[in-house]
């Protein structure tokens, strides 16, 4: 289930069917009274930021989405059943947050007042022309700054159907889509044989966010989570880190589109390999990091590696299959020249990660408002990041080639780089949105070859003793 976009997943011409909430169920919403859970900070700052380039001109599209197939004939009714029944599933889905006097403020639509409205939309007969309507459809229904703010469509052929949903940033993460397919799929079949619902109740996002702000509420600019903040943003110029090689950007120039870039990065032997070789450092996500601190260093030649990891904040087992944004942020500092081999970088790692990774529980937004800078979102995205999740233990990933499935991310505008490095029964595989200039372009692809090379030659090596000092491709006299 590889992290691609609209154009790249595969689309096949049919008919088009799309759900979306019910206009009754829309107007029992407007109605409602405000819930006292309140938005979590993350959800906040999204939305914020995404008023805040709006009102700079720009509309920027930031929604997520997945897709996957059904074995046909596929019975419509039976879908429509299974998708209303995961909407309900998940309470994020069905709570919207609407301005007041400046504040944004939760409402939530009840359980039994959910409903689909089904619209048949047509036969597309081109591929080309299906993925721009689709596209141009999410980014309409899965705004940031609407609610209802999520969609489902399908695309119905002989042979089956291809499924989709998109849904703005604010309800979903990355694993939350991976989750996706095995579970409607299955609410599908369950639906289709008038059987009752496979899966007990999930917990609720919006319950974590009311905990988890009621949490970060006790963070003032006095606790040690946000002193550490505080002197990492001084070291990196009083901002946060984008990628610290050229991106050709222009810093007068208005926000730059994106391009999207996939590419594998190793088989399922030598994945494995990588894994055993990391796994007394902490595994494959301090081997990743470890080889962007070395290849970077050698690219850009800048003395320390400065990044915000993601970790996911589903700390309790109670969220494991919760729809939600269950992420957090923590700072690294890679000194490069404490790492003359890629072991050494990958102690430097690991230990680094052990020190900062605490504070990802705390969200990047409530601490930038104790920090009291201005942190004025020009950017949909406040830092770049390179982000690792191994999905091997998602129930029914080893479904996924058989159902054709797709995590989908919507690539528009924005200066920083946002890669996901993920594991899956047949390997690692490299995404990344990038600014679309050509010196990101050639840097990037540069980037890519060089984790790449330290993924499959390292473990082959042994441990290092200077072996490995740098890349084992040799820097470009004059390059970037």
């Amino acid at each position: 289930m590889r992290m691609t976009d609209i154009q790249r997943c595969e689309i096949r011409p049919g008919r088009v069917v799309e759900w979306t909430l019910h206009p009754r169920a829309v107007e029992t919403a407007a109605g409602l009274p405000e819930d006292s859970r309140p938005a979590a900070y993350v959800q906040e700052s999204h939305v914020r930021t995404a008023r805040s380039v709006r009102d700079d001109g720009l509309f920027v599209p930031t929604w997520l989405g997945a897709a996957f197939d059904l074995a046909g004939p596929v019975d419509t009714e039976a879908l429509q059943q299974a998708l209303a029944a995961w909407t309900v599933r998940h309470e994020t889905l069905r709570s919207g947050l609407r301005w007041d006097d400046g504040e944004l403020r939760r409402f939530t639509l009840a359980a039994d007042d959910v409903a689909l409205h089904r619209q048949d939309t047509g036969t597309f007969t081109d591929a080309g022309t299906l993925a721009r309507y689709l596209e141009d459809r999410f980014d309409t229904a899965a705004n940031a700054l609407s609610w209802p703010n999520f969609i489902y469509a399908a695309v119905f052929r002989e042979d089956g159907a291809s499924v989709y949903a998109a849904f703005d940033h604010s309800n979903v993460d990355a694993y939350s889509l991976y989750r996706l397919p095995a579970e409607i799929h299955d609410l599908y079949e369950a639906a289709r044989e008038s059987r009752a619902d496979p899966a007990p109740p999930v917990a609720s996002y919006v319950d974590f966010c009311a905990v988890e702000r009621a949490d970060a509420d006790q963070i003032d600019d006095t606790h040690a989570v946000v002193a550490r903040w505080r002197e990492f943003i001084a070291r990196c110029g009083g901002t946060l880190p984008n990628f610290p090689i050229d991106l050709g950007l222009d810093p007068q120039g208005p926000l730059p589109t994106q391009k999207l870039l996939c590419a594998p990065l190793a088989d399922d032997a030598d994945a494995a390999a990588f894994e055993a070789y990391c796994r007394p450092y902490g595994g494959s996500l301090v081997g990743i990091l470890a080889a962007t601190a070395l290849v970077l260093h050698e690219m850009g030649g800048q003395p320390v590696y400065r990044a915000v990891v993601p970790f996911h904040t589903r700390v309790k087992s109670r969220w494991q299959e919760s729809l939600g944004w269950y992420v957090g942020g923590a700072p690294i500092e890679i000194p490069l020249a404490e790492a003359p081999d890629f072991d050494s970088a990958l102690r430097l790692v690991r230990d680094e990660l052990r020190r900062t990774k605490p504070l990802s529980r705390v969200p990047i937004a409530r601490v930038l408002h104790q920090l009291g800078a201005d942190f004025r979102p020009t950017s949909p995205d406040l830092y770049s990041i390179v982000s690792f999740v191994d999905t091997r233990s998602v129930p029914g990933s080893e479904r996924w080639p058989d159902m054709r499935a797709h995590g989908l991310v919507r690539v528009s505008y924005g200066d920083k780089v946002c890669a996901w490095v993920a594991r899956f029964h047949d390997g690692l595989h490299f995404s990344a949105r990038h600014p679309d200039t050509d010196t990101a372009h050639k840097n990037m692809r540069r980037y890519v070859e060089g984790v790449r090379q330290h993924v499959s030659h390292v473990p082959r090596a042994g441990p290092t003793s200077g072996v490995h000092a740098r890349t084992p491709w040799t820097r470009t006299p004059g390059a970037p």
